[in-house]
């Protein structure tokens, strides 16, 4: 998930998320007495794509049965355990389903990560306008919610053994995004997390690894919250269970993987699935182990050039070296190929200044700030998984094709080999 416009482009593409709302997004009717009015993720719930992708992957049932259970609850607590307990099942059901396990529910192919994306929000969107029969503060409601979120998409369920035997790996993805100009559109990163989330693989020297999987949302706010360094803080910490290696996962470039040398401390403002922006220096939450004063750079320790020269798979793999810097004294950015100067100041990663870059300068400052600079650990950009050819307009494209299902095969493909390469630099 980068950005590689020119200044004039990335204008004209914050213009079109803005006018997009009288587009493309249906109006929502007004929320009951204490529960509030859908997100501008859930509005788009109401466009054919997404319906058609419920229906037929078998997740179109989930809003119901949600809201069924739901109206049971008679206390805050017993909601409380209902709703993380439904989370979690939502995404062991995406999990299973990615891996072959269980009905597919349709005709819909299982690597697909889009049910999973829409049905947490069928699920968010109804407990956002839940009335139950007991007192329910603002504050409680969105407790829920934020539980919700969490335990869908697998952030609180990250399980690694313990002991020498095994290495221990994390990786996330992401939703889908951009969906103002496409709603149909999918996350080769989220579907590589569903398709390795508790899955094990053998490394060239014999070594097993067990991997472990966490998507994360295309929006500002939350990160600023603290969304990354919650979920991977326990596993970064010294102990018994601590993570081997690690890498954050986002759909990056056409045609190609990168492996992103180094992370720059700024957002761009791209407008993200919220349709807000934030242009400014990453902000750290309060509260996590951080690295002071700030540092504008941080850089990957993944074994990039092994994994660079290694045959995984069908597309080529690029140790990418580029960033954008204001440089010491200066006032304006330059791009340079070969990374940050001494004492300059980020305006683009490796991996472009959206929430890609921000989640791999989070997760490397998170490593540094726990004095684990031996980790391995850094950003994996996938190709862009595009439509096959005759199916690119969103105005009357079909949901899927082969040439889609094919190429989102292989990139999570390629993206296990890769995984397993670096697993076997560890071992």
């Amino acid at each position: 998930m980068t950005r590689t416009a020119t200044t004039s482009a990335a204008v004209v593409l914050a213009l079109l998320a803005a006018v997009a709302p009288a587009l493309t997004t249906p109006a929502v009717a007004s929320p009951g007495p204490g529960a509030t009015t859908p997100t501008v993720e859930e509005g788009r719930l109401a466009l054919a794509a997404p319906q058609e992708i419920l229906h037929r992957s078998g997740f179109d049932d989930v809003r119901a049965e949600f809201g069924r259970g739901l109206a049971h609850r008679t206390t805050y607590a017993e909601a409380r355990r209902y709703v993380a307990g439904e989370g979690r099942a939502l995404w062991r059901r995406a999990v299973d389903r990615a891996q072959g396990r269980g009905p597919a529910g349709g005709d819909l192919s299982r690597d697909d990560d889009r049910p999973l994306y829409w049905a947490r929000l069928e699920m968010t969107k109804e407990l956002r306008q839940w009335q139950p029969d007991f007192d329910l503060s603002d504050g409680q409601r969105k407790a829920l919610l934020g539980s919700l979120e969490r335990t869908s998409r697998g952030e609180d369920s990250i399980e690694l053994p313990a002991g020498k035997r095994v290495l221990r790996i994390v990786v996330t993805g992401f939703d889908p995004f951009q969906l103002d100009a496409d709603p149909r559109r999918s996350n080769p990163s989220g579907a590589a997390a569903l398709a390795l989330d508790g899955t094990t693989v053998r490394t060239a020297s014999g070594r097993t690894a067990r991997i472990e999987a966490a998507v994360f949302p295309v929006r500002w706010a939350d990160f600023a919250a603290g969304t990354v360094e919650r979920t991977l803080l326990p596993h970064f910490r010294r102990g018994p269970r601590q993570v081997d290696l690690f890498t954050t996962i986002s759909q990056g470039r056409p045609g190609r993987f990168d492996v992103e040398r180094t992370n720059g401390a700024w957002r761009g403002g791209y407008p993200d699935n919220a349709r807000e922006s934030r242009t400014e220096v990453v902000p750290i939450p309060a509260g996590v182990p951080t690295v002071t004063p700030q540092p504008q750079w941080t850089t990957t320790s993944l074994p990039y050039a092994r994994i660079v020269a290694a045959g995984t798979g069908p597309y080529p793999v690029v140790d990418h070296t580029s960033v954008t810097e204001i440089p010491a004294g200066g006032t304006t950015p330059v791009e340079r190929p070969d990374g940050p100067t001494p004492g300059s100041t980020a305006r683009a990663g490796g991996g472009g200044d959206y929430l890609s870059n921000e989640i791999a300068y989070r997760a490397t400052l998170l490593r540094d700030a726990v004095r684990r600079p031996e980790l391995p650990g850094g950003h994996l950009h996938t190709p862009v998984l595009e439509f096959g050819p005759g199916n690119t307009d969103p105005a009357d494209g079909r949901v899927t094709d082969p040439d889609f299902v094919r190429n989102r095969v292989a990139i999570t493909g390629q993206v296990r080999a890769i995984v397993t390469v670096a697993a076997g630099e560890v071992a």
